[in-house]
């Protein structure tokens, strides 16, 4: 019979079932909020630069832009570790492992359709799924598959598989696609961002390639032992892992021998200087992107555990609905842009980017206009999230843990 992991005296009484974390749902939902940020500058900025890597920033010289970017590079980590950490919790609030596998299995599959439809038409607004991006939320699904079978192993074990691939994966990062012939598609799907062609007529570009990612999972997964120490202990721990990893970046970063394809340089002055030692490698996330978000991250939330502001609400809100409110703000912020678009350029920019009909080049708004939309769309989505929070604190239906 399966058991809950940690095992019982004869005739111990049951785990109490431990309320529900709010600096962990604080923390998500700050990363929440930092995202939709990001994907505000996607859809409103008239930068024209490629922005999927801030080396490019390096070269133009936007302080402005490369901070608005580098800042949202906290919230994939975050989040996919986070949700390694619930997995431990719900099970240790009374679910076995059995119970837990199923879950995580089932609900990784549906991230997985998630992404290639809802999340597809969100960003494209079409239903030609010939074209895939394989980003954040295909990347978790698969994790939470993983983590279904790792579930059954010793934590330690577990923790071990999670710190190998986050730690070891960058000494393949001379390894290409090509060079490893039919087995190039699955190389990309692991280890470096590309093309595939699942299927005949079916493109994908995989945005994140899923070794790494899988690791953040895991040891997120341990973690959760962690969030389970009394309080004044759980902030000690807090305290000494974040500053543990955030140290251990600074070094290895500062030495430039292991942890980043990139190593950073010297700059025309100090501020760029330290751009450059923080731009580190997102596609696939390096070792030190890692240690250099994660790090920080458990730092904040220490200094959550004790935060009941009513601003604190708000976050901790958002991070109790972190799909629903994913789901939403995609076709929101596109749905806006497109709706400012024609009213600037007429029905002419529902087509732009098309061939015979470039988009103009005052097309989008500076950092200061952008920044205002994207609170504008957090205040457009507070209502919406309240809503289906306050849902899911009433009932206790099935399918409102898939979402």
């Amino acid at each position: 019979m399966d058991q809950v992991f940690t095992q019982q005296a004869p005739g111990a009484q049951p785990p109490t079932v431990r309320p529900r974390l709010a600096s962990i749902d604080y923390l998500r939902g700050i990363v929440m909020v930092v995202m939709a940020l990001d994907h505000t500058r996607d859809y409103f900025s008239n930068a024209r630069a490629d922005l999927m890597n801030t080396a490019t920033l390096l070269s133009q010289g936007d302080a402005a832009l490369f901070l608005t970017r580098w800042i949202t590079h906290f919230c994939a980590p975050v989040f996919v570790f986070l949700a390694g950490t619930s997995a431990y919790l719900a099970c240790k609030r009374g679910k076995t492992r059995a119970q837990t596998a199923a879950f995580l299995a089932t609900r990784g599959v549906w991230l997985v359709v998630l992404e290639l439809t809802l999340v597809h038409f969100g960003w494209e607004f079409d239903f030609d799924f010939h074209f895939e991006v394989l980003q954040v939320i295909w990347a978790i699904g698969c994790s939470m598959i993983v983590l279904a079978g790792l579930v059954f192993l010793p934590l330690w074990a577990i923790a071990a598989f999670g710190l190998a691939l986050i730690c070891g994966h960058n000494l393949f990062d001379a390894v290409r696609p090509e060079s490893l012939g039919p087995w190039g598609g699955l190389w990309t799907v692991l280890h470096r961002p590309g093309l595939i062609q699942p299927v005949p007529g079916v493109r994908a570009f995989v945005a994140y390639p899923l070794v790494p990612w899988i690791g953040v999972m895991a040891t997120g997964y341990v973690f959760g032992q962690v969030m389970l120490l009394e309080n004044a202990l759980r902030r000690r721990w807090l305290l000494v892992l974040g500053s543990a990893l955030t140290a251990a970046f600074v070094v290895l970063r500062a030495t430039n021998l292991y942890g980043d394809p990139h190593p950073w340089t010297l700059q025309k002055d100090w501020l760029w200087t330290i751009f450059s030692f923080l731009n580190c490698e997102k596609y696939p996330p390096s070792l030190l992107y890692l240690l250099m978000t994660l790090g920080p991250a458990l730092l904040l939330l220490a200094l959550l555990e004790k935060e009941t502001s009513p601003v604190s609400r708000v976050f901790v809100l958002f991070g109790r609905v972190p799909l629903f409110y994913y789901l939403l703000h995609l076709p929101l912020i596109h749905g806006l842009s497109l709706a400012v678009a024609v009213a600037r350029y007429g029905p002419r920019a529902l087509s732009f980017g098309e061939q015979g009909n470039s988009v103009p080049t005052d097309a989008g708004f500076a950092l200061p206009v952008v920044y205002l939309i994207w609170l504008g769309i957090v205040l457009l989505l507070f209502p919406l999230c309240a809503w289906f929070a306050d849902i899911k604190r009433r009932r206790r239906d099935p399918w409102l843990s898939y979402l």
